[in-house]
């Protein structure tokens, strides 16, 4: 049963939708314009918003959708955090797309959602709050990943929620490198503007 949930996790996450919805709507690969990254922020220059936030949510329920699978077909908290972990990592690195994806926070939103509602909506809430003061979408993924962890420790979770909460906010900030340092160069992007190479 652990092996399959494993790999319906990394299979459903494997799925692209920004990469489908581009394909589908513009004929075009997300990967190739734009920033190249494959999701909603990068589909809201190509698309549009109402697609940005279609991807978003469709992201996030795969995020979702597995952690209340798992949680249905097992108590064993460490195999559902490991399916919440798989389906995050097939998002990054789609086998179905080349092993090139997302970066993942949405798909994380989706995951936490499903472990810890409550203060998932908060953190939600604080990226939404840093998007609508700055327009950097990066930046509210950023500081939403930081916040992860911290709200599992500080409102007493299990010690394996914060320490898989700790290691999501690692990849996340990982993954979001070149946007930090744009951010610091003061050369991001910000929601609505469109993609120069489209």
């Amino acid at each position: 049963m652990g092996v399959f949930l494993v790999i319906f996790s990394y299979l459903l996450g494997s799925i692209s939708f920004s990469y489908l919805l581009s394909k589908g709507i513009k004929g075009v690969d997300i990967r190739k314009v734009g920033s190249g990254n494959a999701g909603a922020t990068n589909i809201s220059r190509v698309l549009g918003l109402k697609f940005a936030v279609l991807v978003l949510f469709l992201d996030a329920l795969k995020g979702l959708i597995v952690i209340l699978l798992a949680s249905h077909l097992t108590t064993e908290s460490r195999l559902i955090l490991l399916c919440g972990g798989t389906v995050i990592i097939g998002h990054n690195w789609p086998v179905f797309f080349n092993f090139k994806g997302g970066r993942g926070a949405a798909t994380t939103l989706g995951v936490f959602f499903g472990l810890a509602p409550i203060p998932t909506l908060f953190v939600f809430l604080l990226f939404i709050i840093i998007i609508l003061l700055t327009r950097y979408v990066s930046l509210g993924s950023i500081i939403g990943a930081i916040a992860i962890p911290v709200a599992m420790l500080l409102l007493h979770y299990p010690r394996d929620y914060f320490i898989f909460g700790l290691l999501v906010c690692l990849l996340l900030l990982w993954r979001h490198f070149s946007n930090i340092k744009r951010l610091i160069q003061g050369k991001e992007s910000k929601l609505g503007e469109k993609a120069n190479n489209y």
